[in-house]
């Protein structure tokens, strides 16, 4: 299993303190079980199959790689509840 993360989703992680970071760290790997764990939710309005996974205030954007296998995770973006969406 393989976890992608994005430039942006990296920067913010940087920005978060060690415990925030762990916390989403171990939501992003619970992605990759079967079925994935978390109050995950289809995005509207995307074609491209996106995700998003919620973690106390923050949401994490992802998609599945090819065919929706889940081999890969791709993290495309982290940030706060207000912001992410926009």
């Amino acid at each position: 299993m393989v976890i992608k993360y994005t430039k942006d989703a990296l920067k913010f992680l940087n920005k978060l303190d060690k415990k925030s970071v762990s916390r989403i760290r171990m939501a992003v790997e619970g992605l990759t079980h079967q079925p994935p764990l978390g109050d995950i939710k289809a995005m509207q309005g995307r074609k491209d199959g996106r995700f998003r996974l919620r973690v106390g205030g923050w949401r994490i954007i992802f998609k599945y790689g090819a065919e929706g296998e889940i081999e890969i995770v791709f993290v495309l973006e982290i940030g706060n509840r207000g912001d992410i969406y926009k």
